[in-house]
C-alpha cells in the first residue's frame, strides 16, 4: 500500500512539474513604466530578457515563473541602457598628457553602471597611432561597452602643441584604423585646434568619407573661426558639435547672441538640415547662460552626454543623471530626455542594436527612479537653477546580466564571487 501511495505521489509530481512554465528568460524586469523611444513604447510594461542576453519580450503581464531573476520594477521608469557618446576613458601613467594614457582620464567601470550607463564612447582620447594602446588597456579590459570616436590627431589628445600639429594630422592613416576596427571606431574627433584655419576640419571629414561616411565630433573654438560656417556650410549631416551650452570665452562662440542674449538662428537651421548638438557638459562647458535662452526658444539637445574625465566629474557636471537633471529643470520631458541618452546617440554612432528595446537588440536596460523633492543644479558659473525632480538609478543590467543593484529589486540577488561577473 505505502508503495502505491509513494507511486502516486510521484506521478502527480512529474504531472505537476510538466505542466509549470519553463524558466525560458534569464531576467523579467516587472511593472515598470517602458519608455523606449525608438518603438514609440511610453506605459507600464515588463521586459523579458532571454539566455543570450537578448530583449526577447516586451508586453504586459510577462508570467514571473518564467524567469529565473525578476526586477521589481513597480513605480520606476525602464529605459534602454544609458550611452554616454562623449566621455574619456584612455587612463594610463602617463605625466602631463591630458587625455591620452593618462592620470586625468578614467577607466570606465567605476562610473558607468551605478549610474545606469551601459554604453561610453570615448570621445577622441585616442588617435590612429594610440588607438590599439587604448583598445588593449580600456576596451579590452572594461565590463562597460566601450566604443571610440578617433582623434584625427595621430598621437590623440595629449594636450598643448600635440593638438596643432598639422603634420600629424592624416585622414588615410585614421581612415584605416577605422576600418581596421569597425565594430569599435565610430567616428572622428577635432578638438582643442586654436589656429584660424579648417585643416583638422577638412581632414576628419575626408577621414570620415573614406571609412564608410562615418561622423565627426567637433570640440570647436580658440581660431576665432565662425560656428554658423562650421555648422551649415562645413558638417554634413549626421556630424556633431559637442559643448553646445559652453562659449563665450577663449575664441569659441557661443549658441546665443553676445548683445541680444537669444538664441542665434542658425542653430535651428543646422539642426533641421541634420547636425547633431550634443551638450558634452565637461568641467566648464556647460553654462545655463546659453541654455535657459535655449530652452526658452525652443531649442533642445539632440544628444546628453557628460564628456567625463578627472576634472569634470566632481565639478557642476558629477554624472550622466546629473546633466539630464539639468535637462529636466530647463523643461525638458522625460521621453525626450530619455530619446537623448539611449535611441538617438545609438543611431548618431550608427549602433542601432543598442538604445532600444526591440526583440533581438542588446539586453541592455537601466531601471531608473524619479524622485521628487526639492533639488538644485548649478553650472561651472555658480548659477543655480531649480529642480522639482531628479533622476536616480536603481538597477543596471548590460547583456542580460546585473551589474548594479542600488536597494536589492532584483530576485534572487545575484551572488557572483569576487564582485563583478568576469570579462
Amino acid at each position: 500500500m505505502q508503495k502505491l501511495i509513494f507511486l502516486f505521489f510521484c506521478l502527480v509530481s512529474i504531472n505537476v512539474a510538466a505542466q509549470a512554465p519553463q524558466a525560458s528568460y534569464a531576467i523579467i524586469i516587472k511593472g515598470g513604466r517602458v519608455i523606449d523611444p525608438k518603438n514609440n513604447t511610453d506605459g507600464v510594461m515588463d521586459v523579458a530578457i532571454d539566455k543570450e542576453g537578448k530583449i526577447a519580450l516586451v508586453s504586459k503581464n510577462i508570467d514571473p515563473k518564467t524567469a529565473t531573476r525578476l526586477v521589481n520594477a513597480k513605480g520606476l521608469i525602464v529605459t534602454p541602457g544609458i550611452i554616454d557618446m562623449h566621455t574619456h576613458n584612455f587612463a594610463g601613467v602617463e605625466h602631463d598628457r591630458y587625455l591620452r594614457n593618462s592620470y586625468y582620464a578614467n577607466m570606465p567601470d567605476g562610473f558607468t553602471f551605478r549610474v545606469g550607463v551601459t554604453t561610453v564612447v570615448d570621445a577622441g582620447s585616442a588617435g590612429w597611432k594610440t588607438f590599439e594602446k587604448f583598445k588593449d588597456q580600456t576596451i579590452d579590459r572594461s565590463r562597460t561597452r566601450v566604443l571610440s570616436f578617433l582623434n584625427i590627431v595621430g598621437e590623440g589628445m595629449p594636450g598643448g602643441a600635440f593638438e596643432q600639429n598639422n603634420d600629424d594630422m592624416d585622414a588615410h592613416k585614421s581612415a584605416e584604423m577605422a576600418m581596421k576596427y569597425p565594430k569599435l571606431i565610430v567616428g572622428f574627433k577635432v578638438a582643442h585646434y586654436n589656429k584660424p584655419d579648417w585643416v583638422p576640419i577638412d581632414r576628419a571629414i575626408e577621414a570620415g568619407k573614406m571609412s564608410g561616411n562615418l561622423p565627426i565630433i567637433v570640440d570647436f573654438g580658440g581660431g576665432g573661426l565662425s560656428l554658423e560656417e562650421l555648422t551649415i556650410t562645413k558638417f554634413r549631416p549626421g556630424d556633431i558639435y559637442t559643448h553646445a551650452y559652453g562659449g563665450g570665452g577663449a575664441g569659441r562662440e557661443a549658441i546665443t547672441d553676445p548683445v541680444t542674449k537669444q538664441l542665434r538662428p542658425f542653430v535651428f537651421e543646422s539642426q533641421k538640415r541634420g547636425v547633431i548638438w550634443d551638450v558634452g557638459h565637461g568641467a566648464a562647458s556647460f553654462s545655463f547662460e546659453h541654455a535657459i535662452p535655449a530652452s526658452k526658444a525652443g531649442f533642445w539637445p539632440d544628444v546628453i552626454s557628460t564628456d567625463h574625465h578627472g576634472g569634470s566629474m566632481n565639478s557642476a557636471m558629477k554624472d550622466i543623471l546629473n546633466v539630464m537633471n539639468k535637462m529636466r529643470a530647463l523643461g525638458m520631458s522625460v521621453p525626450a530626455t530619455i530619446n537623448s541618452v539611449t535611441w538617438k546617440p545609438a543611431q548618431v554612432i550608427h549602433h542601432e542594436e543598442l538604445g532600444n528595446l526591440s526583440v533581438g537588440s542588446e539586453g541592455d536596460v537601466t531601471v531608473l527612479r524619479l524622485r521628487k523633492g526639492k533639488f538644485g543644479v548649478y553650472d561651472q558659473m555658480g548659477q543655480k537653477v531649480p529642480a522639482k525632480q531628479r533622476f536616480e538609478c536603481e538597477v543596471t543590467i548590460k547583456s542580460g546580466r546585473v551589474f548594479y543593484d542600488l536597494n536589492g529589486l532584483t530576485t534572487p540577488i545575484p551572488r557572483v564571487a569576487g564582485g563583478l561577473p568576469a570579462l
